[in-house]
């Protein structure tokens, strides 16, 4: 009775754990730069890598539209509904607020009803092209972790491309492009992200998923992140360790997700039909009522914080590191070549902190040659003598028991042994140094 009550609780918890896990525990977070553990020799610091949780971006963005004068409003005008060129009872006015779409209409609190917007002009001056760059610039180095999500309070546009930049927009890369007819734009055959895999996941597209229709269910465009990161973790995203270990050792995979800026191009607005009605060219705009990018400060493993500050976006770097994305080691910890952090071993990753300069502290702790270590201890990088259970000291050349007090003739330890002039001076220096750790 009781081995199968046993089982069927046991089953519960499985169906359970199942249904209200769907992802991992234990796949690692990176939410902590370091920790204090309990060695032989005291308490000292466990370095991990770390990076910011993800946040909704769009706060500290500054945006750019070009031409500068192409929002509606000034003058006032008039425009039509889509569907219905007919319907031409809507005004854009900026000079009266109720009327106007300036662009922080794109980032704002959406509510349900009614939905604020940035609108262009109308395309009053056909046949020049209706064009309009949208620029997102963050003046600091993003890492991308969710879907680029557009909603369009138009239709959405029959022909558009979305840039990147890693330089903060001196130069800039297509990352993917949306038309109607890609051929006929872009000289493009369609596809969709379903169609890559995992070694063509960084080929540039052009789909046709997001540009027909302009009903109300009709709005939205994406730009697919996490179908992208499913191609190394699964459908699920259950194998974080297989997307860690490429984002890792991949730096053309890690760039793709990386950016300083984004760039909308508007190219063609909706038009719906085969050939543009000139006779009621206010029907024709742009106007997009939200865009979402989430994403976290690029720290290079080095960092759980980032401030916004001043209008700048800062990593507060751990690890002895220094710079906007905690890009280099400090002065005086230039013991070895800056390193990015490292996401693996799972869950914990490998820090790559930056140790001390040798010429920080004036000449090496100790060299196997001349500056040997006392007592048994073992010299670690110049820079620190591992000592036995019973010494410690900057050479191991004080009994443990001395600090504690506790030495004595029935201690079994003896009095440290003497060390030569030159040795005591090296000691005195160097005990006005603080204790290295790592």
């Amino acid at each position: 009775m009781y081995l199968s009550r046993f089982l069927s609780i046991h089953a519960l918890w499985v169906t359970v754990s199942s249904v209200m896990q769907p992802y991992p525990l234990v796949w690692g977070h990176y939410d902590v730069c370091k920790t204090q553990i309990y060695t032989e020799e005291g308490k000292v610091w466990d370095y991990m890598a770390c990076q910011p949780e993800s946040t909704d971006m769009t706060k500290y963005l500054k945006v750019k539209l070009d031409p500068p004068d192409i929002t509606c409003g000034d003058p006032p005008e008039a425009f039509c509904a889509m569907g219905n060129p007919y319907m031409c009872n809507n005004e854009c006015d900026a000079s009266t607020p109720e009327l106007a779409h300036p662009p922080e209409l794109m980032f704002d609190f959406e509510g349900r009803h009614p939905s604020t917007f940035w609108q262009s002009a109308t395309w009053k001056e056909y046949p020049k092209p209706l064009q309009v760059n949208i620029t997102l610039s963050w003046s600091k180095t993003i890492e991308l972790t969710d879907n680029i999500v557009i909603t369009f309070e138009s239709g959405r546009p029959d022909q558009m491309i979305l840039e990147k930049s890693l330089d903060y927009g001196r130069t800039w890369q297509p990352y993917q492009y949306y038309a109607t007819d890609c051929l006929d734009a872009f000289h493009m055959d369609p596809k969709s992200v379903k169609d890559l895999s995992q070694q063509s996941v960084l080929e540039i597209i052009c789909t046709e998923e997001y540009s027909t229709g302009y009903s109300t269910n009709s709005k939205i465009i994406h730009f697919e992140i996490k179908d992208r990161f499913a191609f190394f973790a699964g459908p699920r995203l259950r194998n974080m360790a297989s997307l860690y270990g490429q984002l890792d050792t991949t730096k053309k995979l890690r760039d793709f997700f990386t950016v300083t800026d984004l760039r909308i191009r508007l190219l063609r607005p909706a038009v719906g039909e085969i050939f543009v009605d000139e006779l009621h060219l206010a029907r024709y705009f742009y106007a997009i009522s939200d865009i979402k990018v989430r994403g976290r400060c690029k720290c290079n493993l080095h960092a759980t914080v980032c401030v916004y500050d001043n209008s700048k976006l800062t990593c507060e770097c751990e690890h002895n590191t220094t710079g906007p994305d905690c890009g280099k080691c400090k002065k005086n910890y230039q013991g070895r070549p800056w390193s990015p952090g490292s996401y693996l071993p799972i869950p914990k990753g490998t820090a790559n902190t930056c140790i001390p300069s040798i010429s920080s502290i004036g000449t090496n702790v100790c060299d196997n040659e001349l500056l040997h270590c006392q007592n048994g201890g073992t010299c670690h990088n110049n820079v620190r003598c591992l000592c036995p259970a019973a010494y410690t000291g900057i050479l191991c050349e004080k009994l443990r028991c001395e600090e504690a007090g506790s030495c004595g003739s029935d201690s079994g330890q003896g009095a440290p042994p003497r060390g030569s002039p030159a040795l005591l001076l090296l000691t005195v220096l160097l005990g006005t140094v603080s204790p290295l750790v790592f």
